[in-house]
């Protein structure tokens, strides 16, 4: 579409915010949520987890870098409903972009509006919670604002919308890519499969499969249903249950699968993984006021006090008293507002992480967690808090100064 034609984002509680459109000719519903990274946007935007929602970018200017190949993908194709953000980049300039981020939405059915004031908007859905919202970029319905307002309304939203079968594969498959040119001085930089690795995909991200893979697994990637017993034929060394969209609570064939596992393999969860482990051991989730989505999030190990800053996507949290009444050991915590970002089994190998360790976009400090993960495969248990540090250490270099 024409970027100069008139698009309205309109909000349940009757707010109308008039811009200019981009991407797709659209109408399109979804829960309005906003990401604080600086950068990122190609990863954000095909990112599953974000499936059902309207994503807003707090940082002015998108779109100066285009889009690259699929390398940037998170996943096949975008995964949110609509984008916000303040002012889209008249200018490409990156020597490995083969789209502009227009054409990109425009293609994939994706409809975008530029030129509102997303301060304002951000402001709003701080005080408010996130709400629910249209974004509308067809001429034709925009006469209307009141019946997109309704149509906002009318939308029931994500609490107890099972979106995982949205997103999650048909059918089984291997993965093998590593990091590839995106590799670190710290990552192995030829990694042997030591351990054969069983992914769950509740609408996984492909960096979490490529730092799997980086740290030495083999991987085989499962649909969201598949039950206990068909993961324990595959005689996996471990279990990886991975992120995905929305409310934990509607994905009860996840949990019981999950229920069913463990004291069998060791496990590990990321994000929804993380939220999905706690209700499979009798921990309760709860919709957060506005989520944690951004690459800026501070997350303190509970055991040695040390601070990592983190990437993260949720709306949801497991809730820390009924995961400390089911036996669960919480490891991590949010800084800004004391939620749960990590917890472990004592007496079994399942540990999980409420952010994102494989970033993309975002920090790399917590790209340790997989070396974690395959320690745990070795070991049978799951690691403590200090050992979670010390990982950091040897993944990072890090060695301490003593006195003469």
């Amino acid at each position: 579409m024409a970027i100069t034609e008139k698009a309205a984002l309109v909000l349940e509680d009757g707010s109308v915010f008039i811009g200019t459109g981009f991407g797709a000719s659209a109408c399109a519903v979804g829960e309005v949520v906003f990401n604080t990274s600086l950068m990122g946007y190609q990863e954000i935007l095909t990112d599953p987890s974000y499936r059902g929602q309207i994503v807003t970018m707090t940082y002015p200017q998108i779109g100066n870098y285009g889009i690259a190949d699929a390398v940037d993908e998170e996943s096949g194709r975008p995964q949110v409903q609509g984008f916000v953000i303040k002012d889209l980049s008249p200018v490409t300039s990156n020597f490995r972009s083969i789209d502009d981020l227009d054409h990109y939405l425009e293609k994939h059915g994706i409809a975008g509006i530029a030129g509102i004031d997303t301060r304002a908007l951000v402001r709003k859905l701080r005080i408010q919670g996130a709400l629910r919202g249209v974004i509308c970029t067809q001429s034709h319905l925009l006469e209307n604002l009141q019946g997109l307002m309704d149509r906002a309304t009318a939308w029931p939203g994500l609490v107890g919308m099972d979106l995982v079968s949205e997103v999650s594969p048909k059918t089984a498959y291997t993965w093998t890519d590593g990091k590839g040119v995106w590799a670190q001085q710290t990552d192995i930089q030829q990694p042997v499969a030591e351990h054969h690795v069983v992914a769950i995909d509740c609408g996984a991200k492909r960096n979490i499969l490529r730092n799997l893979v980086q740290s030495g697994c083999r991987v085989t990637v499962v649909p969201a249903k598949t039950s206990a017993e068909e993961i324990l034929s595959q005689q996996p060394d471990g279990v990886f249950v991975s992120n995905g969209p929305g409310d934990p609570e509607p994905i009860h064939y996840a949990q019981e699968t999950l229920k069913k596992l463990i004291g069998k393999k060791p496990i590990f969860g990321i994000c929804l993984g993380h939220q999905l482990l706690g209700l499979a051991i009798g921990s309760s989730t709860y919709k957060l006021k506005f989520g944690h989505r951004g690459g800026n999030q501070p997350v303190q190990n509970m055991g040695t006090g040390k601070v990592e800053i983190t990437s993260q996507n949720h709306g949801f949290a497991v809730d820390l008293e009924s995961l400390r009444k089911r036996g669960g050991e919480p490891t991590h915590i949010n800084l800004n507002d004391q939620t749960l970002e990590g917890f472990r089994m004592k007496d079994e190998p399942v540990f999980a992480v409420q952010y994102h360790p494989e970033a993309s976009p975002g920090p790399h400090d917590a790209t340790y967690l997989f070396d974690c993960f395959t320690m745990m495969m070795k070991t049978g248990r799951s690691p403590r808090a200090e050992e979670m540090a010390e990982a950091q250490k040897r993944r990072n270099h890090v060695t301490e100064k003593t006195g003469a």
